[in-house]
């Protein structure tokens, strides 16, 4: 899979030069995390890539080096599906940069059976949306310094989410932990409501609850990513800026 996102991906050599700017990706080792993160280190981007295994970040770390000698490249071992990991992690991580400019939230899990992660919740939902909702939180107050820093671009928070939103369960309102972890839940469903997730958590719950009332010049979007790369523009499910 990702031989062919590479081969599909190519060179972008429309990205601007990214020098001096830092970004953290999650699921940055694998798939589409990979090509974002090989993207921004081509630009010259400081790129963190979050995993869950070790042999994944050995072996995303030298292709990028392979590609580009001088990519300032790095990984770090998470678990979105355990808080306790994401809240160390993370917040070493916002406690040792100097600033921060791009969070991509691409780690997930896609539609399978129904299991509980560490902390006894859905792992899809776990994974996909609680784990990336902490970590961002985590990190806020990092890309809040950014943004008040001179000749520095608006930094971006970007939730990769899908048009698979839309088979999210017509009664679905997040609203009990007994909700969240029904077994009887289909797969398809399992993901999907994640998905919206991600989508109603940038625009109600960043953006609306925080980012506006504070003023704040940041960013955050959810993006649908199967059309990028193709010859029709990207589809955005959800664009939300400050």
């Amino acid at each position: 899979m990702q031989s062919l996102l590479h081969k599909i991906v190519g060179p972008k050599k429309e990205l601007h030069d990214l020098h001096g700017r830092v970004a953290i990706v999650t699921g940055g080792a694998l798939g589409i995390g990979y090509e974002v993160s090989r993207a921004f280190a081509s630009v010259g981007a400081r790129v963190i890539m979050v995993n869950r295994k070790e042999e994944q970040g050995d072996e995303a770390i030298a292709a990028i080096k392979k590609e580009t000698p001088n990519a300032q490249v790095e990984w770090e071992q998470c678990d979105l599906g355990n808080l306790k990991e994401v809240r160390e992690v993370f917040s070493r991580l916002r406690d040792r940069l100097d600033r921060l400019d791009l969070v991509v939230c691409s780690a997930g899990i896609n539609a399978n059976q129904y299991s509980e992660d560490a902390n006894g919740i859905d792992r899809h939902f776990g994974v996909n949306w609680l784990g990336h909702f902490y970590c961002v939180n985590i990190l806020f107050p990092l890309l809040r310094k950014t943004s008040k820093m001179p000749d520095t671009p608006a930094p971006r928070i970007v939730f990769e989410a899908s048009e698979m939103h839309r088979m999210a369960p017509s009664d679905v309102h997040f609203g009990s932990l007994e909700e969240i972890n029904n077994p009887e839940t289909d797969p398809t469903h399992l993901y999907s409501r994640t998905k919206l997730a991600m989508i109603l958590g940038a625009k109600f719950g960043l953006l609306e609850k925080v980012i506006k009332p504070n003023g704040d010049n940041i960013y955050v979007l959810s993006v649908h990513p199967g059309a990028v790369g193709l010859p029709q523009p990207p589809k955005l499910l959800v664009v939300t800026t400050n």
